[in-house]
């Protein structure tokens, strides 16, 4: 299957600084906008309570808002997944990960008798010797110098003002796999969210359980975030290394920009499209690299093989004939890359849609960049290098021998 000529030599390196200059301002523009206004990081980052719901009728994302207000989540940011269907579906978001306060965790602590002799009415066989919060604040876990009294602890802490128990049987429960630990399940962020929407919007049109709840805390969204950067940074310099080892210098600063450029790029198109920022569109930055990297590679190859053959040629003149002779084998296989992609953007789950979205964005990215970016810094590096080399072969200075043999 051929698309374009094989006879016919396009004059990309006539237009490269013009896409170079624009390439330029689209970084230059999303770099700006990373600083101010800034990116709108998902919970993976910022930390926060996160739910999904599917709501039995349609319902006003403002409702769902005003819901949330009346436990006090006033900063709930309420967003609709469109799946193609009927179905009113949101993920609600807010801020905060815990509703156990310190105050509250202290006061835990010491009706169960941590450390011992904490309360006046602590017995001397029955006391914890350790209480552990969940950073979610939706469970405790305790161990106890003996077998724990399940109702004892249960009437202790149902007293402490701000730390609600689920309701239960079996809760606390004594842990079967260590008779001297405990677990009190406690109302989590997660469930209030769930429970003001229930009683504010109805049980027949609120359904019975939220399709997921997820909570990460600030702590570790900082360090997820850190992570993410570092992964990228950590494949640059891979992929850097290998296209020196490769090819040459010459070659891998105009591959790793290359990469950076579409990573960038894609970014910046997410923010203007109003996505948020998360680890599954890390992992498409990620796929974004790897795909363009080899795009890129199998020009390089190309342009290497036709700098053996053709001696008399220009570094430009090199580069149309190469990219022009690959033009068809990178259509063909970014095409049936992004074709593949179409139909998670259309039917896909609102994850799968910023995956697709992201990568589709990417690979064109990546075919426009190989041209326009990674080429054009190649020929430039090629030109000052060699410029280099010229002069410092006019600086040699003349044998003493030849100057005796060949005197002026």
């Amino acid at each position: 299957m051929r698309f374009f000529s094989l006879n016919r030599v396009y004059n990309f390196m006539g237009i490269a600084p013009y896409c170079a200059a624009a390439s330029v301002l689209v970084m230059i523009a999303t770099l700006v906008a990373l600083f101010y206004p800034g990116p709108k990081l998902g919970t993976d980052f910022v930390g926060g309570t996160e739910i999904e719901v599917a709501f039995n009728a349609p319902v006003p994302a403002d409702k769902v808002r005003s819901a949330l207000e009346t436990v006090g989540l006033h900063d709930a940011d309420v967003v609709e997944v469109r799946t193609g269907t009927a179905d009113s579906r949101y993920i609600i978001r807010v801020s905060q990960v815990s509703t156990v306060s310190d105050e509250v965790q202290r006061e835990a602590e010491r009706l169960l008798c941590l450390p011992p002799g904490a309360g006046a009415d602590c017995a001397e066989d029955q006391y914890a010797t350790e209480v552990k919060f969940s950073p979610g604040g939706d469970r405790i876990t305790a161990r106890f110098v003996q077998p724990p009294n399940p109702v004892w602890i249960r009437d202790r802490l149902a007293a402490i003002n701000g730390l609600d128990l689920r309701s239960g049987v079996d809760n606390p429960r004594v842990d079967p796999r260590s008779p001297d630990k405990v677990i009190i399940e406690l109302v989590g962020v997660g469930d209030r969210m769930f429970t003001a929407l229930k009683a504010q919007l109805g049980q027949e049109v609120v359904p019975d359980a939220p399709m997921r709840v997820e909570w990460v805390g600030p702590k570790a969204g900082a360090q997820l975030r850190n992570a993410a950067m570092q992964s990228i940074a950590i494949t640059l310099l891979a992929i850097m290394a290998y296209v020196a080892v490769r090819f040459d210098m010459r070659f891998a600063p105009g591959a790793v920009l290359c990469l950076g450029h579409d990573a960038l790029v894609a970014v910046g198109v997410l923010m203007l499209a109003g996505k948020e920022l998360n680890l599954t569109i890390i992992a498409a930055l990620l796929t974004i690299i790897g795909f363009s990297v080899n795009d890129t590679v199998v020009i390089y190859d190309r342009v290497r093989e036709n700098m053996r053959r053709l001696r008399g040629a220009s570094f430009p003149e090199i580069i149309n004939l190469s990219v022009s002779e690959m033009l068809g084998r990178t259509i063909i296989t970014s095409g049936t890359a992004t074709l593949s992609l179409v139909a998670f953007l259309i039917w896909g789950t609102n994850t799968l849609q910023d995956f697709a979205f992201t990568l589709i964005v990417g690979f064109i990215c990546g075919v426009y960049s190989t041209v326009f970016v990674a080429l054009p810094i190649t020929h430039w590096l090629d030109k000052t290098l060699l410029a280099k080399r010229r002069t410092q072969k006019r600086r040699v200075p003349v044998p003493r021998a030849k100057r005796e043999l060949n005197p002026l």
